[in-house]
């Protein structure tokens, strides 16, 4: 028996189809300043599939809070089909997030949304639309992703939603995808159930997508890619910082896990990254406290404990020393942009 193609996706379990005599029909539902990315890698599939199949197996919807446009991130307006109105039973609605999602997250989104809910349609988010769905409580007990860039804060705010670090996640009526490209591989899995997995590897190759994705492949470039260096040790140093932000581990203690003395670990963090390895992961550290500042509603004292800082002075100085402003002032300036 031959071996599985790595390259076509898994054809997952069915799902309820549409009436026999129109296609499938995905309605998206554009929050002002979604990402363009996203949205563009989530319905390009859908028309392509339309293309190569010669004939319409997919249609879509184009909703917002404001029923004639909805602008995105990058300033372009694009044009509504329609306000926030009811969708039809076995239409699946894709939320569209980007930046400052919490100002788009408005009482009569998420009052829409959880009417849908109720109705039993099929809901999903791509990019930070996943912060709109948790809002609503549509996420309650069940699993998801977000872009990684939202993941600390998102965590914080919505403890009771089991949070996936990978490209994109399905569970039962609810599919979300952690932006960028990951919608790719979102909408050829529904491709690939839909219509099989030879027109949803054709999709790919159109598009030039060269590795469909899994449920299983995670979002971010691997340590030695993201670093630009391949050495195992410091790959291995730097994914243990990374895994500690709330109770750092010393550089002794690092060096010492990774068979090395301290002074080693120093020559390898200089020689390869330009800096101490205290330097480093201080910046790891204070990265994860600005996305906390910006993105939740924490203290900052609670951010500073969550960041591995034990008073909020010491917090205060460093995050200051790095960005050139107080954590205080970087939330103001932040809420009055």
């Amino acid at each position: 028996m031959p071996e599985p193609d790595p390259a076509v996706p898994s054809v997952p379990e069915p799902i309820p189809a549409p009436s026999a005599s129109r296609p499938r029909r995905y309605v998206f539902l554009l929050l002002e300043r979604f990402t363009m990315a996203s949205f563009a890698a989530a319905i390009e599939p859908l028309r392509l599939a339309n293309r190569l199949a010669g004939r319409e197996l997919y249609e879509w919807r184009l909703i917002g809070e404001q029923a004639q446009t909805a602008t995105c991130s990058n300033g372009t307006r694009i044009l509504l089909d329609g306000p926030l109105t009811e969708t039809r039973r076995d239409d699946t609605v894709l939320v569209c997030g980007g930046l400052d999602v919490g100002r788009a997250t408005t009482r009569s989104v998420l009052a829409w949304l959880r009417r849908e809910a109720r109705r039993g349609t099929r809901i999903g988010a791509l990019c930070t639309g996943t912060w709109v769905l948790a809002e609503a409580g549509l996420l309650d007990g069940r699993r998801c992703t977000i872009h990684w860039e939202n993941q600390d804060g998102f965590a914080e705010r919505f403890p009771d939603v089991t949070l996936i670090r990978t490209v994109f996640v399905e569970d039962g009526n609810r599919l979300t995808a952690a932006g960028g490209t990951a919608a790719i591989d979102l909408m050829l899995r529904q491709i690939a159930r839909d219509h099989g997995a030879e027109l949803a590897s054709r999709v790919a190759d159109q598009m030039i997508h060269t590795a469909i994705r899994s449920e299983e492949d995670h979002q971010r470039l691997s340590v030695p890619t993201r670093i630009g260096a391949r050495h195992p040790r410091l790959a291995q140093v730097v994914a243990r910082m990374e895994a500690n932000i709330e109770d750092p581990i010393s550089p002794a203690r690092l060096a010492s896990e990774a068979g090395m003395s301290p002074r080693q670990l120093e020559r390898l963090f200089a020689r390869y990254l330009g800096r101490s390895p205290k330097r480093y992961y201080m910046e790891i550290r204070l990265e994860r406290a600005r996305n906390l500042l910006l993105q939740t509603e924490m203290s900052v004292m609670e951010i500073a404990l969550a960041s591995g800082f034990a008073s909020a002075a010491h917090f205060s100085k460093c995050y200051r020393a790095t960005y050139g402003c107080t954590p205080y002032r970087e939330r103001g300036a932040a809420a009055a942009g």
